[in-house]
């Protein structure tokens, strides 16, 4: 009789992905170390060894959450710059309205309400995401850009701005507002 296959020891990398799945599926909201100890197939005690608070999972995951996510929009966008700051947001808008991506964006939501309400780890946690993704905006701004440090904060909040208004029933005044800004063609 063989031997059963050794299962890979358990580290924060092999923790990461099957924490992501469980809480892009389920939210954060009331989560506790336990359902998402389940998830992974562990315990809430390996987790706390692994990631040394809840706090610190928090903030480990979604600072993970965001780099996924930064990858599926790069897939999504290909290899080709945009040639204008307005083909940048176009091109974000419209993978973000994607069905797969709107658990990130539910998720996003969720931590914004919850930084908001001063939730502990979701402010730092909130923090790491939007660091993490205007690196990544700073690297889709067009060629030969004079501020594309500047440009990626302005277009981060175009973007944002834009997603809130949408997530509230008024993505016609987000379109408006794009379209008064330049933003989309006429």
């Amino acid at each position: 009789m063989a031997d059963a296959p050794k299962k890979p020891p358990m580290t924060k990398d092999s923790l990461l992905p099957l924490l992501t799945a469980h809480v892009l599926a389920h939210g954060l909201g009331g989560a506790s170390l336990r359902p998402l100890a389940k998830a992974a197939g562990t315990s809430d005690r390996m987790l706390i060894y692994h990631f040394g608070t809840k706090e610190a999972l928090i903030v480990d995951l979604l600072g993970y959450i965001a780099k996924v996510y930064a990858a599926a929009l790069d897939a999504a966008m290909g290899s080709e710059r945009a040639a204008t700051r307005a083909d940048v947001v176009a091109r974000i808008l419209a993978h973000g309205d994607a069905p797969a991506m709107q658990p990130f964006m539910r998720l996003w939501w969720e931590i914004v309400a919850g930084a908001a309400r001063d939730l502990p780890g979701y402010q730092i946690a909130a923090q790491t995401m939007m660091a993490e993704l205007l690196g990544w905006l700073e690297g889709q701004m067009p060629a030969g850009d004079p501020d594309p440090q500047g440009g990626a904060r302005y277009l981060m909040t175009v973007i944002e701005g834009t997603a809130m208004l949408t997530a509230v029933g008024h993505g016609d005044t987000a379109q408006q507002g794009l379209l008064a800004g330049g933003l989309l063609p006429s």
